[in-house]
């Protein structure tokens, strides 16, 4: 009880989205989008849900005119697994909303009028939220995915690659299919705003990736080990790049294909972040260490 009132606690409503009230009822559709908000604050409130259940920091959960956010202030270093069912947390709600809404009908529970539009919107989010486009929960599985064989890095600017033609193809058909829905275009071009802004800081989401690893909290359960071949010659940010999530690196340090030496990824992370060495060489630091 107490941590659904902690949820809750993190819950606000976009200024915005009471205009669109307003609107509503001036229009007499009011429970139409009722019916709409309450299906989004359940979809995100099990994203919360799942993540307060992993004591994942939570930073709000916002309601929007065009849909719902739940911000989570965690930077890529928790299990895959675990993100996974937190992203997966949210679609999950519709099946057991649409489960209920079947049963509530049978039994003469639920208003025979309303029960089309609930099981359509319900499909509606559902569908739309799976699409591979970052930010939405297709996209993130898209970004967990590629992180399984892929660093940090590559995995992150590959999503947003992924998204960014994924979405470009949904626009034309909706400019084929139905250009005249003001509301999808809105939502179109807060997705490819949202792109642009994640495009423009995938450096310092990197270097918050980093930061975390080497300062935050560390995993409960042990990370498995996966080598990185170094040259000598390449440059510590070069070799950072490579770090990939749900793994710890020992670094092995090669002259012309043969093995120098070893480090440990804490290493370097110290020799970045603490000792500020921006621009050394692995081989530097093996020496150093």
């Amino acid at each position: 009880m107490n941590k659904a009132i902690e949820l809750l606690r993190h819950v606000h409503i976009h200024p915005l989205l009471w205009l669109i009230v307003a609107l509503s009822i001036a229009t007499a559709h009011f429970m139409e989008v009722s019916l709409l908000l309450g299906i989004i604050f359940v979809h995100e409130m099990g994203h919360a849900a799942a993540a307060s259940f992993f004591s994942w920091r939570i930073k709000r959960i916002t309601l929007l005119p065009f849909g719902g956010v739940a911000e989570m202030d965690e930077h890529g270093n928790r299990p895959l697994k675990e993100e996974a069912i937190v992203v997966l947390a949210g679609p999950l709600q519709h099946v057991w909303m649409v489960g209920a809404a079947f049963a509530l009908l049978h039994f003469n529970l639920f208003p025979e009028d309303l029960f089309p539009l609930f099981i359509e919107y319900n499909l509606m989010i559902l569908i739309f939220n799976l699409f591979p486009v970052w930010p939405l929960d297709g996209g993130k599985l898209v970004f967990l995915l590629l992180s399984l064989k892929n660093s940090f890095a590559s995995a992150h600017r590959t999503t947003l690659m992924i998204s960014f033609v994924s979405l470009c193809i949904f626009s034309f058909v909706i400019l084929a299919t139905a250009p005249a829905h003001i509301n999808v275009w809105v939502v179109i071009g807060f997705l490819f705003f949202s792109l642009y802004y994640e495009w423009k800081q995938r450096r310092f989401i990197f270097m918050r990736f980093l930061l975390e690893r080497y300062y935050g909290k560390k995993s409960s359960s042990p990370d498995s080990l996966k080598p990185i071949q170094a040259d000598e010659q390449d440059l510590l940010i070069n070799v950072l790049e490579k770090f990939q999530r749900g793994c710890k690196h020992p670094i092995i340090v090669e002259v012309d294909g043969r093995e120098k030496g070893t480090l440990d990824e804490n290493e370097l992370l110290h020799a970045y972040f603490t000792e500020k060495r921006l621009n050394d060489k692995i081989s530097d630091l093996l020496f150093l260490y």
